[in-house]
């Protein structure tokens, strides 16, 4: 029996693990659409276009796949299945309606919740205890079509964004795994999404890493954890200078003004409700260092987040 020819978008760790499934379990891949790595961006994940190359399956990476142009080329490939794994860009309903087996993505959250971009980031930054990965059907909305399997992980209280991305990595391939079979046969499960409980985000810039002092420590722990290395990172500033803040832990005690420098070792600055102890810092255009080494200069009673 000949095996359904599918076409593959795909990008990042999450997309690299789920390529080396299929191809693993013998699968047929007409192709893998994929992007080119942004030179301003901290590349850190595994190449899908490198795995892709390894076992000659042709790749592209095209601006945008939603051109009259694309759509033909997509079309002449003749997929009967489309598989998107961590794909950066939205995928237009006429392709999606290409393929006679159906299009299917893998999102970073338990749908409904956490649609939209950087779902881990957000997850970790709003203190969740649990998120996970879900396989689901491609509809014209992001993220809002019918629920085919679904795979927890669970949020660490020390997690960083990483840590969760991981866990995901390994949830993504387990969930195509058990359902290969059923996108490949037409026989893949629908559950409709409940949408009272849908939450919607947005991309996330550098620029909001700024910390607010004035609120409370666990909340700029979250904030530090989630957007920590290899992301743009958590800062303040004083004096015009900005401090990226990479670790640090939450205090119940911090009185004091919010931002301001309780003691300067060990390093605690007061929040709107409670206190940071800072362990990973670093000046801007300066190396990283350890808050213990004492060579930050910060000493108490200046304040953080101060122009």
């Amino acid at each position: 029996m000949t095996k359904p020819a599918i076409l593959v978008f795909a990008y990042h760790d999450v997309g690299y693990e789920c390529l080396d499934a299929l191809i693993q379990n013998d699968e047929y891949i007409v192709a893998v659409i994929t992007h080119e790595n942004n030179p301003e961006e901290e590349i850190w994940f595994r190449s899908v276009a490198g795995l892709a190359e390894e076992y000659d399956i042709p790749v592209h990476t095209p601006e945008s796949v939603n051109t009259p142009e694309w759509t033909e080329r997509i079309r002449a490939m003749e997929p009967d299945l489309i598989l998107s794994f961590y794909y950066r860009n939205m995928i237009k309903e006429e392709i999606l309606n290409i393929p006679r087996l159906g299009a299917f993505n893998m999102h970073g959250s338990l749908l409904p919740k956490y649609r939209g971009r950087v779902p881990i980031n957000w997850a970790v930054l709003h203190g969740e205890q649990t998120t996970g990965v879900t396989l689901h059907h491609m509809v014209k909305r992001a993220d809002a079509g019918d629920i085919v399997d679904q795979e927890p992980v669970v949020i660490g209280p020390d997690d960083t964004t990483r840590d969760v991305f991981t866990k995901c990595v390994g949830a993504a391939r387990l969930v195509l795994e058990r359902r290969i079979e059923g996108l490949t046969t037409g026989k893949a499960p629908r559950r409709k999404q409940d949408e009272s409980q849908a939450t919607t985000f947005g991309g996330r810039k550098p620029e909001d890493g700024r910390i607010d002092w004035t609120q409370s420590a666990e909340s700029i722990y979250n904030l530090i954890r989630a957007v920590t290395h290899p992301y743009p990172g958590a800062f303040t500033e004083i004096d015009g200078t900005r401090l990226f803040i990479w670790q640090a832990k939450p205090l119940h005690e911090g009185e004091g003004k919010p931002g301001t420098v309780l003691s300067a070792d060990p390093l605690r600055i007061a929040c709107g409700n409670g206190g940071l102890e800072l362990s990973t810092l670093q000046w801007e255009k300066r190396s990283e260092e350890q808050a213990s080494d004492r060579t930050h200069g910060l000493m108490a009673g200046e304040v953080l987040g101060s122009s």
